[in-house]
């Protein structure tokens, strides 16, 4: 009789930390991977990623692992021409570096730590977290929604390419805006 009691007892702790923790796969019809980039030093450029991908295990909104890939020829600014020079050997090199990767490495409430992989490059980034929550979607699914914003120096990553401009400045900013919005589904 003891042995059973003992044996429910572990059952009912593990089904509630089974509800409390959950591993996600991100839903690209429901997210955005996005940037922003001064242009000759005037205005902004924004552009994202039209393929990517990622899975994060999250319990209780806070975030146990995170990792995520994105196809760097997927660039879209919205200007064909643009794209294509990103996608060249003066950008992103595509051919050669076909995946940008980021893999967390530790988090709190608020920041998330990880390594960026652009160009065969790593570096480690912290990005601000806002949590959106978790729900159930009315097909019975678990959903969690969260940003991630966070600033990267273009050049860390080898992401030189650059001209100068007659009235002092330059084409393209060294600092890079990331602006992450993820909706993901529990497996």
């Amino acid at each position: 009789m003891k042995r059973s009691l003992i044996a429910m007892v572990a059952v009912l702790v593990l089904s509630v930390s089974d509800v409390s923790a959950s591993l996600y796969k991100v839903d690209p019809s429901h997210s955005t991977v996005g940037f922003k980039v001064k242009h000759m030093m005037i205005s902004t450029v924004t552009g994202k990623f039209n393929n990517f991908s990622g899975i994060y295990d999250l319990e209780k909104g806070v975030f146990k692992s995170l990792s995520g890939a994105i196809k760097a020829d997927s660039i879209d600014t919205g200007i064909v021409k643009r794209d294509e020079h990103l996608r060249s050997v003066d950008f992103f090199d595509t051919i050669k570096f076909g995946d940008i990767t980021f893999s967390m490495t530790s988090t709190t409430k608020t920041k998330m730590t990880g390594n960026l992989t652009i160009r065969g490059i790593t570096k480690k980034v912290i990005l601000d977290i806002d949590m959106g929550g978790v729900v159930e979607d009315p097909w019975g699914n678990q959903r969690s929604g969260f940003v991630l914003n966070g600033k990267i120096n273009r050049k860390d990553f080898g992401l030189n390419w650059n001209k100068a401009i007659e009235a002092g400045g330059v084409v393209v900013g060294d600092e890079v805006k990331l602006v992450v919005e993820i909706e993901g589904i529990a497996e």
